[in-house]
């Protein structure tokens, strides 16, 4: 039996994260073994007990310590949903300053697969850096959905579109 592949899952501080725990449902029923990297702000909203519990590997937030065990097998796809305005910006720069941005720099600089879902209030993507720090990361290889995907008033729908895309990118 082979073992499922393994999604690293960084969630920021966006609306949309005080409902993870639905998207992880849905992406182990999928038949994936997610490891989640949260930022220092949503790891303040987030179970993050219950989320371990859920997911079987430790909730990351913080570096680990110099000659520490790696606590997540290496990862075949990264998925940052929620993604707001601060880490597209951060990310795009190169920004390593939380270990959230470091999972996500490092992923693009290994070629990772990496899909992107932002939650950005207009007036932060009316920015005029914002879109071309989008297109930075688009020309790099990241797969950014459009607009603000994790639309609110779908419920435990919000999250089709991460499941869908995923499915898409996935190789046969």
């Amino acid at each position: 039996m082979t073992e499922r592949p393994v999604l690293y899952l960084v969630v920021c501080a966006a609306g949309p994260a005080e409902h993870i725990h639905e998207l992880v449902d849905l992406l182990i029923a999928d038949g994936w073994r997610v490891c989640m990297i949260v930022s220092p702000t949503a790891a303040v909203w987030l179970d993050r007990a219950a989320l371990q519990d859920k997911t079987g590997y430790l909730v990351r937030v913080e570096w680990r310590m110099p000659g520490d065990p790696e606590p997540h097998p290496p990862a075949d796809v990264v998925v940052a949903a929620p993604v707001t305005f601060n880490t597209v910006t951060k990310w795009a720069l190169g920004i390593n300053d939380t270990l959230a941005l470091g999972v996500l720099n490092e992923s693009l600089g290994a070629g990772l697969p990496i899909l992107a879902f932002p939650h950005v209030k207009a007036e932060l993507a009316a920015h005029p850096a914002h879109e071309g720090h989008v297109a930075l990361l688009r020309a790099a290889g990241v797969v950014v959905a459009d607009g603000k995907p994790l639309n609110p008033t779908h419920g435990p729908g919000r999250w089709d579109v991460v499941i869908e895309a995923l499915r898409s990118a996935r190789p046969s």
